[in-house]
């Protein structure tokens, strides 16, 4: 598609989403106002011009409307949202049967769950930095390669060493991709529809959760999918592992050939020429259809900003200066942690590591604890076996009912996800944050009070549903309580805390699983009770401004 504008000048010829930069000779001048010529692409600097008005940031994003361009813009990050969810939850589909042909332990099933966490903690806070200093886009097209790439590589590893090692290296291109992806999607939006429309964002998740259970659910089962390649076996499993890593490059793809940078990050680096650009690009994507003319104003621009990006620019092509680029990287931890947002960064610290913890830790293990009692029935920890020894393990023929039941669980996020979009902008994140969490972990006590198989798995899915609640609730709450140029590096941080928390989950999980289960139950369950409680000490969110 191109841009519908009159004349045969190259801007007509540019992709519809295009993020193309400017000549950089253009973005060196100083704080002088932009007018906007309408015979040609709309942008002159004439020093006897009329002078324009100045807009925030928010008068900006207002100016430009809301409409098409938006849900497109959902459309595009929601499936990237949609591939990392694939990308984590398809280790947890595989344990069942990927555990013979790699011969695994409980504590190995364990340390396989963790990897990808693992990798998601070094890259949470590292692509987070970088996306506050380099962009977003450019982060989010790199992160997602990484993630699909290695992702899709490990389905041929033979050994369960490398194949660790390659669900690591993906989970640091997914440790960049999540916190990114909300930050740059919220800095499109108005003011009054950010809540309801990040909500709508993580609700995404839940399409990957129900992608990856569905293919598990039609590839790992079918014996079709099993053929040699080579001296290596490849199980329909491993047909799984590459289809996971669809979703991640063609979401890379999207965002380098489709979307523009984030007009707030560019704002903030001083670039007002290409904000107003792709200002330009919303309002003509929204008021398609209409006669509407794209209105002539200058923006507020922080000009201290773009120097200091600038100069680690400079910086970073030194190695002398080496140390103090890793101050600088550092920085934005010491800000976190100090002045008017110390208390709410402390706060969000303990309410990502409960939720971390616990959603995580009991989710990875879901298919593995049905499988365990698919013949007995029961609890899932009430009647756990131990498993035979690895030699005599029996993985085949595949349990399809597992399978079915892990989609039935993925499924029943989807009234949860409904139920935050309607009342998000009228509730606020806070109160569902804490109430879904206090929920959460009364179902998970119940899940080791239970009897009967039927019974834990509603119960399962009723922390499916409510758990998801507590997760968009903690999306809008972040991208919210921090500045533009903290936002990334705050939320690639407490992911990478989340990540450490997971990781001890499923540690936890993997070492108990077989010989008291009873013991992560109830840890899970406190620890998400801890975080309700927590968050009742956040501030009030509800329709603030970006700053």
């Amino acid at each position: 598609m191109s841009r519908n504008i009159n004349g045969g000048d190259k801007e007509a010829r540019r992709p519809l989403l295009s993020g193309d930069k400017l000549d950089s000779t253009e973005l060196d001048s100083d704080e002088a106002e932009v007018i906007f010529d309408r015979r040609s692409s709309g942008i002159a600097d004439e020093a006897g011009g009329s002078a324009t008005k100045r807009l925030t940031y928010e008068e900006a994003v207002e100016e430009a409307g809301f409409g098409l361009f938006h849900w497109l813009l959902l459309v595009v990050c929601g499936w990237a949202n949609a591939s990392d969810a694939v990308e984590i939850l398809c280790v947890s589909f595989l344990l069942p049967t990927a555990r013979c042909d790699l011969l695994l332990s409980s504590s190995d099933m364990g340390l396989l769950t963790a990897s990808i966490f693992l990798g998601m903690m070094v890259g949470g806070y590292m692509w987070g930095y970088l996306a506050d200093q380099r962009g977003r886009r450019k982060v989010l097209v790199v992160s997602l390669t990484v993630n699909g790439l290695f992702g899709g590589l490990a389905s041929i590893a033979p050994w369960f060493w490398l194949f660790l090692l390659l669900r690591f290296i993906s989970g640091i291109g997914v440790g960049g991709s999540i916190p990114v992806i909300f930050s740059y999607f919220s800095e499109f939006m108005p003011r009054l529809r950010r809540g309801s429309m990040i909500s709508a964002l993580a609700t995404f998740w839940m399409a990957g959760n129900i992608l990856a259970a569905g293919l598990a659910w039609l590839v790992i089962p079918r014996t079709w999918a099993h053929f040699s390649l080579g001296t290596l076996d490849f199980q329909s499993w491993r047909l799984f592992v590459v289809l996971c890593s669809v979703p991640s490059i063609s979401s890379a793809v999207l965002f380098k050939l489709l979307m523009p940078e984030s007009p707030k990050f560019l704002m903030e680096a001083g670039r007002e020429e290409e904000a107003i650009h792709v200002f330009r690009l919303m309002f003509e994507l929204n008021m398609k259809g209409t006669e509407k003319a794209f209105p002539e104003f200058a923006l507020h621009t922080n000009s201290k900003q773009r120097g200091e990006i600038k100069e680690i620019g400079l910086w970073d092509t030194k190695r002398k200066h080496l140390m103090s680029v890793l101050k600088e990287g550092l920085l934005p931890i010491k800000q976190m942690f100090s002045g008017s947002v110390k208390t709410r960064s402390i706060i969000l610290l303990i309410i990502f590591y409960c939720i971390s913890f616990g959603y995580y830790g009991l989710w990875m293990w879901f298919p593995e604890l049905f499988a365990r009692v698919e013949t007995s029935g029961g609890s899932p920890c009430a009647n756990v076996t131990l498993p035979s020894p690895l030699n005599n393990q029996s993985c085949y023929p595949v349990k399809t009912a597992v399978y079915m039941e892990g989609f039935i669980i993925a499924a029943s996020n989807l009234p949860g996800n409904i139920f935050t979009i309607l009342i998000m902008n009228s509730t606020g994140g806070k109160a569902l944050l804490s109430c879904s969490l206090i929920v959460s972990s009364l179902s998970v006590f119940l899940i080791y009070m239970v009897q009967t198989k039927a019974q834990s798995l509603g119960l399962s899915c009723i922390f499916s549903g409510v758990s998801v609640i507590a997760w968009n609730a903690l999306d809008v709450v972040g991208t919210e309580l921090y500045p533009t140029h903290l936002r990334s590096s705050a939320l690639g941080f407490f992911t990478g805390v989340g990540r450490v928390a997971a990781i001890m989950g499923n540690m936890v999980f993997g070492k108990l699983v077989d010989s008291n289960c009873t013991v992560p139950i109830l840890l899970v369950s406190a620890l998400l009770l801890t975080g309700g409680l927590v968050a009742l000490l956040l501030p009030q969110t509800r329709q603030t401004e970006l700053t």
